[in-house]
Order: C-alpha cells, then sequence, then structure tokens
C-alpha cells in the first residue's frame, strides 16, 4: 500500500483515519536532517555546500519508513503547506533515496486543514516538490547557521558571558534593548487637566472636560502648573455655564479579519497571557486534531466554502440582522502570494467552542478565540451614535466639551472584540438627552469622594488656594464642582509578547513560523527576562546590543534585516537564485568579521563604555562630572563585567573604593559602599560591596586571614540604613537556639543559599521571614522541623495527580518534586514543560513526555517487573525492554522546527 510521510504521530492518526486502510501512514517527527553542530557544515570556499547528517532519533523513524517502502514504492511526502512543511518532504526524500528503487513514484500533497474532505481533494492532486521553497529554505538555513557559528564566537571572545547571536534574535533584542533605554532616558513632564460635572434642567448628571481657556484652545501642557491649574479651575467655578452645541453623529465599527499567525499570538497574550510559543502548541495540537486551518500563516483571505459556512452559523445562532447582505472579503497582506495559506480558522464553523470536545485548558481557550474571531469576521457592523456637546460662559472666556456615545445595533460586537495594547482606547461614555441653550449646572459634591481617597493616602494635606481644596494630585473648588487633576507624562510601555510581535511584523522582520522561537530563544539565554508579561532587557543582552551596533551595525539594522527577509520571499516565488543572495551578504559579513579579529576585551569594553556613556552618565544636577565616584571623590566611574555575563559601574579606584552600582539604574539609589559601622571586641566591623552585592565584615584581610568573617546582606534589607547592631546579628550567624527536647541535638538557624531556615542534625526546614531567624524560639523552631517532616512524608506517599495506567502497565502519576511538577512512570521521571499545569497534562502529552526522557535512559524505561518463575527472567527483561522501545517509537514528541534564531 502506498506510504504517506507527515510529521508528527498525532497527525499521522488523524490523516490515516480519513484515508482508511488503502494507505500506510507513518511520522518522520519533524525534521530528520540538520546541519551539524559544528564550524564547517556550510562551506563558504565551494559555493555554500552544505554539510547534512541525519539526528540519531530519526534514524529509526527513517528505518520504519525504508522498511515500508519495501511493499510498495508509492511515497506520498503530506508535510505541512509551508516553506518549513516543503524542506522536511526535501529532506526526507533526499534521506530515503537509496530505499528508492527505478521507477519508484514519489508526490507531495498538501493540505490547509486535516478534514477528510481536505485529505481526500489533497490527495487527488499530488505535484512534485516545490524546489524554490526548497531553495529559499536553504538559503535561510545557511544564513542563520552563518551568522550563528561565525559571530557568536567574536562574542564570546571578546564579551565575557555573551552566549551567542543570531541574525533575527539579536535585532529582536535590540528592539527590546532599545525599549529599556528609551525608557530610562525618559523625562517626565507635568500637566493638568480640568473637569467639572454638570447636570440638565431635568437633574440628568454628566462629566465634561475644560477644552478652552481665557478664549483659546487648550493644549496638553498649557496647564503645566497647580498654580495654573488652580487659575482654570477659579474660571470654571465661577461663571455660569450653558449648551452652545450639541452634534450627534452616526459611526459603525467593522469586524477585525481573521487570524493570522502574528495576530493570533497578539490575541492570545493580550487575553489569556499566553506566551508565543504555548499559543503555537496549543495550536499544534488543534490543527493535527483536524479542528482548525493551518496555523503558520501570513494570510487573512477565506476559502469561499469556509465563508459560505459562517454566513450559515451565524444566521442559524444570531439571526439575519447579524449577517451582512454580502461576505465580507479580506485582503492578503503577504508580500508572497506563492506562500500566503489561508486564515487561521475552525475548519467546522457550526462546531461552537461550547460542543468542543477538547480536555486541554489551554486548546479550549485558544480554540474559543478563534471561532469567535472566524465568525465576528464575517457578521455585519456595529452601529453606534456618537455625540460631542460643546458648553460655553456667556463671555466666552470657557469653554467645556462632553462626548459620549450610544450603541444603536451591537453586530459582530456580540461575539467578539479584539483586546487592546497600551496606546489604544475608546471613549464609550453614555451621555443623557441634552439640548442645545439649556442650562449646564455644576452638581456639588460630585468630588468628594475622591478628594478623600487622595487624602487618605497621606498623613498631612497640602495647602490650597483660597476657595479651594487640595490632596496630593488633586485640587477642587470648596464645593467640589469641579476637579483639577495632576498628570505626568508616562514612558513608552515596556513590550509584551504581543506587542512585540506586533512590531516585528511591522517592520519586516521574521516570519510565522519564526516568531514564537524567536522570542523564547532569547529569554532563555537570559539576554531579557519576563516580569508580569513584560520583557525587560537584562545587562547581558545591553551588552551584546551595544556590541553589535558598534562593530556589526549593518547586521542589526531593522532596514537590513527585513530587505533579507523581502530577498528569500524572492527565492521562494522563483524571482532570485539562492547562493546569489548568500555570497553577497557573506562577502561584505566576513570582512565584518576579519575587522573585530585583532579587538582586546578591554578595548571592547572601552568602546562600549563610551557609546552607552549619555545613558550610563548623565548630567548631574550640580553641574558636577557625571563620571567622579560618588563614594571616593577621587575615581572614576567606568563599565566592569562580571564572570557571570553581567556588567555594573565601578570605581577605577578599586580596591581601595569599593563602589559599584547596576549598570541599568544611572540615577539608582544612594552609593552604598565601604564604610565603618563600629567596633566589636576590638574589630572594625564595616560595610562592603562586592560582585554579588553589599556584605558585612568583621576586621580587614590580612596574609594570616585573607578571608576575614563576612556575611551577606539580607533580600529585603536596607543596606544604606544597616546600622552597627543589624551587622553583629548577621555576623554572629548560625545562631544556636538550644538542644532538642527529644534526643538533645542543637538547634540552630541561618540564612542560606535558599533562605532562611532551621536546622537539626542533617534535618533542614525553611522559614518564611528572614527576621525571624533571629528571634525563633525554641516551640517554634521543634514545630517547623515536626511540618516539614510531615510534609516530606506526603509527598512521597501521595502524587498531585493519576492519569492512570501506561500501555506497557504500571500507574503514570504528576508528582510534585524539588524543582516543580514532573511525570512519573516506572524509573522514569519527566519533568513539565512551563506552559503546562498539573491540573491541563492529559494522558497523551505524559506519554509524550515519558517516550522523549525514556529515549535519553533507556535503562530505566522497562515496564513495572512482573512476577514470573524464575526460568523465565531473562525472557522478561528482554520483552520489557522491547516493549519499552516500541512506547518510545510510538509516543515519543515532534521534534520542534529548527525555527530561525
Amino acid at each position: 500500500m502506498p506510504v504517506v510521510v507527515v510529521e508528527s504521530p498525532a497527525k499521522a492518526k488523524t490523516i490515516e483515519k480519513y484515508l482508511g486502510s488503502d494507505y500506510r501512514v507513518l511520522a518522520s517527527f519533524g525534521h530528520v536532517r540538520d546541519l551539524p553542530p559544528k564550524d564547517g557544515s556550510v562551506d563558504t570556499d565551494h559555493d555554500f555546500d552544505m554539510k547534512w547528517e541525519v539526528a540519531a532519533d530519526s534514524r529509526k523513524h527513517l528505518a520504519a519508513i525504508k522498511a515500508a517502502l519495501k511493499d510498495d514504492q508509492t511515497l506520498i511526502l503530506a508535510t505541512d503547506p509551508d516553506r518549513e512543511g516543503e524542506a522536511i518532504s526535501w529532506h526526507l526524500l533526499e534521506a530515503l533515496a537509496p530505499a528508492l528503487k527505478k521507477g519508484a513514484e514519489v508526490s507531495r500533497v498538501t493540505f490547509n486543514a486535516i478534514t477528510k474532505t481536505a485529505v481526500t481533494e489533497a490527495m487527488g492532486k499530488p505535484r512534485q516538490i516545490d524546489q524554490p521553497l526548497v531553495d529559499a529554505y536553504l538559503a535561510r538555513r545557511a544564513l542563520d547557521y552563518l551568522v550563528g557559528f561565525k559571530l557568536s564566537p567574536v562574542l564570546w571572545r571578546k564579551l565575557p558571558g555573551a552566549k551567542s547571536a543570531g541574525r533575527v534574535q539579536s535585532v529582536c533584542l535590540r528592539l527590546i534593548v532599545d525599549r529599556e533605554m528609551e525608557i530610562e532616558a525618559f523625562k517626565a513632564r507635568e500637566y493638568w487637566s480640568v473637569h467639572a460635572h454638570l447636570a440638565t434642567p431635568g437633574g440628568e448628571e454628566y462629566d465634561a472636560s475644560l477644552v478652552s481657556l481665557a478664549g483659546k484652545k487648550l493644549e496638553r501642557f498649557d496647564l503645566a502648573t497647580a498654580d495654573q491649574a488652580a487659575m482654570a479651575l477659579s474660571a470654571v467655578v465661577s461663571r455660569d455655564l450653558k449648551v452652545a452645541s450639541v452634534a450627534a453623529k452616526p459611526a459603525s465599527r467593522n469586524p477585525w479579519p481573521p487570524f493570522m499567525t502574528s495576530t493570533l499570538q497578539q490575541e492570545a497574550s493580550r487575553k489569556m497571557g499566553m506566551g508565543a510559543k504555548a499559543c503555537m502548541s496549543a495550536a499544534q495540537r488543534l490543527y493535527e486534531a483536524g479542528l482548525i486551518t493551518y496555523m503558520r500563516t501570513d494570510g487573512i483571505d477565506m476559502a469561499p466554502e469556509a465563508v459560505m459556512a459562517a454566513r450559515d452559523a451565524i444566521k442559524a445562532k444570531f439571526g439575519e440582522n447579524y449577517l451582512p447582505k454580502s461576505p465580507r472579503m479580506y485582503k492578503n497582506k503577504a508580500k508572497n502570494a506563492q506562500e500566503a495559506h489561508e486564515c487561521i480558522r475552525p475548519t467546522d464553523m457550526m462546531l461552537s467552542p461550547d460542543r468542543l470536545k477538547v480536555t486541554a485548558d489551554d486548546q479550549r481557550k485558544l480554540y474559543d478565540l478563534i471561532w469567535k474571531r472566524t465568525i465576528a469576521s464575517q457578521m455585519e457592523a456595529a452601529r453606534m451614535e456618537r455625540t460631542t456637546v460643546e458648553i460655553d460662559s456667556p463671555d466666552g472666556q470657557v469653554g467645556l466639551r462632553a462626548t459620549g456615545q450610544v450603541m444603536l445595533f451591537d453586530g459582530f460586537l456580540r461575539v467578539y472584540d479584539q483586546g487592546r495594547d497600551d496606546d489604544e482606547g475608546e471613549d464609550s461614555a453614555r451621555l443623557p438627552a441634552i439640548a442645545q441653550g439649556e442650562a449646564a449646572t455644576l452638581v456639588a459634591a460630585a468630588f468628594d469622594e475622591e478628594l478623600a481617597k487622595a487624602r487618605d493616602k497621606v498623613a498631612e494635606t497640602p495647602a490650597a488656594p483660597k476657595g479651594q481644596r487640595a490632596a496630593p494630585g488633586l485640587l477642587t473648588d470648596e464645593a467640589a464642582r469641579a476637579a483639577a487633576r495632576q498628570h505626568f507624562t508616562q514612558p513608552p510601555p515596556r513590550y509584551t509578547e504581543a506587542t512585540l510581535v506586533k512590531r516585528m511584523e511591522e517592520l519586516g522582520i521574521g516570519r510565522p513560523s519564526t516568531y514564537a522561537s524567536i522570542v523564547t530563544t532569547i529569554q532563555d539565554r537570559e539576554y531579557v527576562r519576563k516580569d508580569k508579561n513584560r520583557l525587560i532587557a537584562e545587562d547581558k543582552g545591553r551588552l551584546v546590543t551595544i556590541f553589535l551596533l558598534k562593530y556589526f551595525p549593518r547586521y542589526v539594522s531593522y532596514d537590513f534585516t527585513a530587505d533579507l527577509e523581502t530577498e528569500l520571499d524572492e527565492i521562494s516565488a522563483g524571482d532570485r537564485l539562492w547562493r546569489e543572495v548568500l555570497s553577497r551578504f557573506w562577502k561584505d559579513f566576513s570582512k565584518a568579521l576579519e575587522g573585530t579579529s585583532e579587538l582586546r576585551i578591554t578595548e571592547v569594553l572601552d568602546a562600549i563604555d563610551e557609546a552607552l556613556a549619555p545613558h550610563l552618565y548623565p548630567p548631574r544636577a550640580d553641574g558636577g562630572d557625571p563620571r567622579e565616584c560618588p563614594l571616593c571623590g577621587q575615581g572614576r566611574l567606568n563599565l566592569k563585567t562580571a564572570r557571570s555575563g553581567g556588567a555594573f559601574i565601578g570605581c577605577t579606584n578599586y580596591p581601595e573604593c569599593r563602589y559599584t552600582r547596576p549598570l541599568s539604574s544611572p540615577d539608582g539609589e544612594a552609593p552604598v559602599g565601604d564604610r565603618v559601622l563600629g567596633e566589636d571586641a576590638g574589630d572594625v566591623i564595616s560595610l562592603k560591596t562586592g560582585r554579588f552585592g553589599p556584605y558585612v565584615q568583621r576586621g580587614e584581610a590580612t596574609e594570616e586571614a585573607p578571608k576575614p568573617p563576612r556575611a551577606s546582606i539580607p533580600k529585603g534589607w536596607d543596606a544604606a540604613s544597616l546600622d552597627l547592631a543589624q551587622a553583629l546579628m548577621l555576623l554572629n550567624l548560625p545562631r544556636l537556639i538550644g538542644p532538642h527536647p527529644e534526643d538533645g541535638q542543637p538547634i540552630e538557624t541561618n540564612i542560606g543559599r535558599y533562605g532562611p531556615y532551621v536546622k537539626h542534625g542533617s534535618k533542614y526546614a525553611n522559614i518564611a521571614d528572614v527576621d525571624e531567624v533571629f528571634t525563633i524560639g525554641m516551640n517554634r523552631a521543634v514545630e517547623v522541623l515536626a511540618q516539614k517532616q510531615t510534609r516530606g512524608r506526603a509527598a512521597a506517599a501521595a502524587p498531585l495527580r493519576e492519569l492512570g495506567d501506561h500501555p506497557d502497565g504500571g500507574p503514570i502519576q504528576i508528582m510534585n518534586g524539588k524543582y516543580g511538577p514532573y511525570v512519573k512512570w516506572a524509573k522514569v521521571n519527566a519533568t513539565l514543560p512551563r506552559d503546562v499545569t498539573p491540573e491541563d497534562l492529559t494522558v497523551e502529552q505524559a506519554l509524550e513526555l515519558i517516550a522523549a526522557k525514556a529515549a535519553k535512559s533507556p535503562a530505566k524505561a522497562k515496564k513495572p517487573a512482573a512476577k514470573k518463575p524464575a526460568a523465565k527472567k531473562p525472557a522478561a527483561k528482554k520483552a520489557a525492554a522491547k516493549s519499552a522501545a516500541k512506547a518510545t517509537k510510538a509516543t515519543k514528541a515532534t521534534k520542534a522546527k529548527p525555527d530561525d534564531a
């Protein structure tokens, strides 16, 4: 029977169900070949000849495909319908060539959705491998290899602690570093706004804002101080006001287009806090289950039959009022039509999220998002009425404005509305019926509650001008009818994964298949950390970026990277030759590499220090030298690097002066450096700052005692306000509490690498509060130790979840370990991925994790021993090993595609 090859076992299982017993469907488990991770895999001296290597894990998958081809020499390559999928098919054909006899039939089929109709139609339209798409893959892979394996060693040699560089990864990192430096260089600017609470003659209330004063339109910074705001406030409350005009205009909002890869990742981040990697993982599983169309796409168009199916679903679920007269058509944004695919949509429009039979929470939520966006994209527009009310004083000195809108028909908003980023928003206040010429009366006590809350935050109420009341950032008149609010301009927000992907898409950097891996890579390499969903550049990331900008500016240029992406698209369209693109790139890139060969580390640091000088050493308020050490007044500040790869600012007068401050805080706290705290038993007790932060020390280093007693300052303690008593408490650790009442062994407390703890013999128990180290008594210490022992036994006895039995026997359990939850089967322990919680883990996912772990440690992958006669033991062991190997083969997770990094 014909052999059909796809990437993953899940996809193979679904397709085999549609094709029936006439076909044999096997999985390649992703890419079967790649460039060996060593220098020379791309031969720049021989027309960029590429040396491919079959991965060790892929050999058994290829062997299974070759074995199947012995029965039938008909090979159908059905990998994903994009550049990467075409490359996997090409690799498979190259690797299987020795097993194909003369006259063998090899064809390529693609489908945008794994449904019976789509798969059946695709099998009836076979084609050959698209060589231009393969060429584009070869060019991209070679480019990424050359940058990674030629530029990364330069970083290792010239910049201690740097890990690697990547063609697109480094440009993405630059975006985050540039934004961080914008934030740090930002200077907030004060401004005020004035607001009034008004009422119609009928007593209905509404809010209005001051928009003109003394006959002049107010700009944002016209009220720049509290005094100016107080004058404007007085002008408003001292005048009669009336409605000058009421303008009501109809407006409409059209729905958003259906999802493509980048917009799906953005919306999953906004609405669910889901990272790009987790989003694509969940989407991959939905696609392989036949629930959605292919999820790596830059297209937003929808197949005609899908549009009609969406319209039928809208009519059935919401009625004809929500159905536009004609289908909505969305223009595809893809630059290369050859690679453009359909949007990401459900394969069955009538399968609403409430009917979805999927247990994984992330998949259910993502399907809900995709279904709603798709259905909404074909719904009627939302209709509303936007009203603007202009209010002024008879003398024309004061002008206010009230705005609002009324929803007349919700349209697509009944189903879905897109989330918003930091700089987006919309005024949706409701207004009462207001008539032109009527009086606008100020309402007393309207701002009393706001004033009271503002005053509760401070001990003392600030002074206010005569006839007004004040609170921090707020002024009102005596009757609280109007208020002036203080504002400060805000720095640009840090990127989230959603806004970063959006910005990369705007600049033309990367492609749908690469966004998730790029964002993940810069975090894995500790160039960037994620805090409350915001991406923050680490010192390592800053240094790498500045180094590249200094010595390789062209290769971290946004325009250059985008232009190279366009050239790759042109290769895939057959308009360029891939070796010519590589040749032109390599000619200039190799020269840039040669230019750094003689650089010394000190020279690099000086260059980076100079490049960062405006940021690291901003002008001082007193006009003094920004580089003068604020602690000793004699040394100068300069950039230093630690062995860990981090960076800091230190004094050139080291070791006499130990002043340091973080690289990212040029205006940081008061300097922390050497200072004497006092004396104890004839020893000087001093506070010092080292590579790993501030610490206290008894005495000074001598030849006899090169390492005097020291203690780090605990987290949460303020080094700047540390006194002698606190220092002695730290230096006198560990603290003896006394003998244990049961065995007489001493119990003591201390602060260790993992925080404060209580120790009894060889037993340790953590305590939550550092201060408790110095106050905890015997009863409390014994209680903490007993609780730790009880928790330890409970954790060993009870799993977090029981998932059922493994196909080879024995329970599959989720346990809680020292480094987080893990899956346990027999002797195999597989750590859960960061984006998977114990509650959401399915049996299928657990089997994949177990199989992947077992492949690395085959000796542990034996099924639980069964009771058998002694003579049968060797056979039992052999059968167990064979069965475990079979489970590994059947359930091993698909290898991730090597996305651009």
